[in-house]
């Protein structure tokens, strides 16, 4: 799926000098992109916009040559289910729920993953053995990694991370990022991941500055 961002301005702040606001660019099919950015810059606003859950900004953000204004919230339902992942920056696991209720709460719409696979990648992940412990147990790291996984448990053509690794140590970010590039092959996707700085050693179709 491309993506093509046209001169857009968030609403409600006066972004900085950058590669992305009031400019024109697209995310390709199948290709890989970090954007990197100091905290406040607007990289939450940005994959909001994006995802549709924030329409405050001027200038056009097009799907395959489709303005997103032209959805209706039916699309949108079919395409968070079907065409984009997302891990937001601030998660929104359901604390009450276990850790694999939260991830089969996605899954459960599309029958993605079977139970088994949803178990297998929280091994990887080293977080099998806490799939039946409440989300609000878990540590800020455990959490992400549970996010990621729910992320990956959907069909999907772009895949957005909001600084998913902030609390990941470096051979749980090697393990995560494996799985992650081994589920956007799969898919035959697009992978935006925002950061403060860290590159995650992936190789990135391009780096653009916020």
């Amino acid at each position: 799926m491309q993506v093509t961002i046209q001169s857009i301005i968030p609403d409600y702040f006066t972004p900085a000098s950058s590669e992305v606001w009031s400019k024109n660019f697209e995310f390709q099919p199948n290709s890989k992109y970090l954007v990197k950015a100091v905290s406040g810059s607007g990289k939450s606003s940005l994959f909001n916009f994006i995802y549709g859950l924030n329409n405050r900004f001027s200038g056009s953000i097009l799907f395959n040559d489709t303005s997103i204004t032209s959805f209706s919230e039916s699309d949108w339902t079919t395409i968070r289910t079907q065409k984009i992942a997302i891990v937001f920056q601030g998660l929104k696991l359901f604390p009450e729920l276990t850790a694999l209720e939260n991830i089969q709460l996605k899954n459960i719409l599309t029958n993605h993953k079977t139970e088994a696979e949803i178990l297998d990648m929280m091994s990887q992940l080293e977080v099998d053995q806490l799939a039946h412990k409440k989300a609000e147990t878990l540590s800020y790291g455990q959490q992400q990694r549970i996010a990621i996984i729910r992320a990956l448990c959907q069909p999907f053509k772009l895949l957005l991370l909001d600084e998913p690794f902030s609390h990941i140590d470096e051979a749980q970010i090697t393990n995560a990022i494996a799985l992650i590039n081994n589920e956007v092959t799969a898919n035959q996707a697009t992978l935006i991941i925002a950061s403060l700085g860290d590159t995650y050693n992936i190789d990135y179709t391009k780096t653009i500055l916020l």
